[in-house]
């Protein structure tokens, strides 16, 4: 059937103008999530995209498109918004097609891939044309089937979401733990203002053992007032940072097992794909598993809990390790608080890439208490980081398994009783 007729594109949404309603510009579609949300209201002026609850949004101009910008709406305000001029509108037809089966065969790479091709105008500025969707031959199953196949998807991308919020919660949990125990002293000060033990457990969420560890003193320091009996240490002492190789000077050379290459671009996204090859011969030290700590010190400074599977560290990127006796989540967020820091730092190499050097890993010191402390005191907040960075592999794995069952469910090549059986048996 042609794609045209079996959905609905650009349906009929009746807004009034000038009254407001939930607005969704383009940067709200993230690629890799399936739901949209509206971030703001505007006024609706008359132009523009406008849509209901479960309409699908397809980005029409370049890059978007290429890069995936293809969601449904979900917002909870309102059921009616409007957006930006740049989406095609696309909503399952009565009897014909399910709204939740037309997104999941609009993200099918022959659709999107076809759309893509179709692009007119001049370079930088090219669009998909409307009409150009009335061209493509779709297979349309009887409706139970899509339905079925919008499940077993949509259950995917449930779990895929699900994990993601999860590893999102724990993470604001962990760095906000970081913060109120290294950085802001809230222990500490909450004890010298004479606020009782339960009071600060119940406030800062401790175990009175936890809250034992910390003492009752703030005392001068080069750094400023830190808690008594600590000491100020660099982020070098807590953490060995192993920069990696130029991976082009190791090429895979037809081998069958390579490794993908992790450089800033894969860094940023969590993502291998497209991503160079070489050897899987280098040195141990130099492959990257999942929970490994990575740190960009040149181009665009970052830091991130790696959860995009194994690969080779490219030269620009640091490998932290923890020293004997310091916990992995102290070294993630001991770097991660000085971001910023290295930024202004890389900023000021104004005649090369912006960079840091190991001198700088020096100059970023933290307040820490003695190892035997630490270790108190690793417990509670290592289970949520080893968690956060589980979920977001697991999320990853589901990723590939939906990506690779939509094609062929959509074509037909599987049904999804076959699908189940895929899953289950990947996922254990």
């Amino acid at each position: 059937m042609i794609y045209a007729e079996a959905i609905m594109v650009n349906p009929r949404v009746h807004l009034e103008k000038g009254k407001p309603y939930p607005f969704l510009d383009m940067a709200s579609v993230d690629p890799s999530s399936r739901c949209a949300w509206t971030a703001e209201w505007r006024p609706f002026a008359g132009g523009g995209a406008r849509f209901a609850v479960g309409d699908t949004l397809l980005a029409r101009i370049t890059p978007c498109l290429e890069n995936g910008k293809i969601a449904r709406y979900c917002g909870l305000l309102a059921h009616e918004a409007h957006g930006s001029t740049e989406f095609i509108v696309i909503r399952g037809r009565e009897n014909i097609t399910d709204s939740a089966y037309a997104y999941y065969l609009t993200k099918w790479e022959r659709v999107s891939g076809y759309a893509i091709s179709q692009m007119t105008g001049t370079s930088g500025r090219q669009r998909v044309p409307t009409e150009s969707l009335s061209n493509l031959l779709v297979p349309i199953p009887p409706l139970p089937e899509q339905r079925r196949i919008a499940h077993i998807l949509g259950t995917l991308d449930d779990r895929i979401e699900n994990n993601r919020k999860t590893a999102k919660t724990l993470e604001a949990m962990a760095q906000a733990i970081f913060k109120s125990w290294f950085v802001d002293f809230d222990p500490v000060r909450a004890k010298m203002a004479g606020e009782s033990r339960e009071s600060i457990c119940k406030r800062l969420k401790l175990t009175p053992e936890i809250l034992d560890l910390f003492p009752d003193r703030l005392v001068d320091s080069e750094l400023g007032e830190i808690p008594e009996g600590w000491g100020v240490r660099s982020l070098d002492s807590i953490g060995s940072f192993l920069n990696g190789l130029a991976m082009q000077k190791f090429p895979s050379s037809g081998q069958d097992n390579p490794l993908p290459v992790i450089k800033i671009a894969q860094l940023r996204a969590c993502d291998l794909s497209g991503a160079d090859l070489a050897s899987s011969e280098i040195e141990p030290q130099f492959i990257v598993h999942d929970g490994d700590i990575l740190f960009s010190w040149s181009g665009s400074l970052e830091c991130v809990l790696w959860s995009g599977g194994i690969g080779a560290l490219n030269q620009h990127l640091f490998k932290v390790t923890p020293k004997a006796g310091h916990p992995r989540w102290l070294c993630y967020y001991g770097v991660r608080h000085f971001l910023e820091f290295f930024r202004e730092v890389a900023a000021g190499k104004a005649t090369t890439m912006g960079h840091i050097q190991r001198h700088h890993l020096s100059d970023a010191r933290l307040a820490l208490p003695h190892l035997k402390s630490l270790r108190g005191m690793n417990e509670s907040v290592e289970i949520a980081f080893e968690i956060m960075w589980k979920e977001l592999v697991e999320a990853r794995k589901l990723s590939v398994i939906r990506d690779t069952l939509l094609p062929k469910l959509i074509s037909g090549e599987i049904r999804v009783p076959e699908a189940e059986h895929l899953i289950e048996e990947t996922m254990g």
